[in-house]
């Protein structure tokens, strides 16, 4: 079992950046993807980036391509979010969540998530 904490949210203007992070302890990232989601206020949870962790693959949602970059810092056992050119429509609780093997953009397919850091955007 792998308990996933979330951290790096909080509040910014549009056009800023933040970078969120996600700590893993009882196991290592070792065999798992590990994937960030979104959940706005009446929204639904939405994929946002994942990472395997053995090769690096990524896969990114459309809406966040090429403003966030998600990467793995190996001697952490961390997976980061580099959130840039934020607007308020990126207002969001942010979670990180792990499924074995590679990325998936289906939250379903998660097995163990983190409480969520928030992170809001203000005009």
């Amino acid at each position: 079992q792998v308990q996933l904490v979330e951290s790096g949210g909080g509040l910014v203007q549009a056009g800023g950046s933040l970078r969120l992070s996600c700590a893993a302890s009882g196991r290592s990232f070792s065999n798992l993807s590990i994937g960030w989601f979104r959940q706005g206020p009446g929204k639904e949870r939405e994929f946002v980036a994942a990472i395997y962790w053995n090769s690096g693959i990524m896969h990114y949602a459309d809406s966040v391509r090429r403003r966030f970059f998600i990467s793995r810092d190996n001697a952490g056992n961390t997976v980061n979010l580099q959130m840039n050119s934020l607007n308020p429509e990126d207002t969001a609780v942010y979670f990180c969540a792990t499924t074995r093997g590679l990325p998936r953009r289906d939250p379903n397919d998660y097995s163990y998530w983190g409480q969520g850091t928030q992170v809001t955007v203000s005009s």
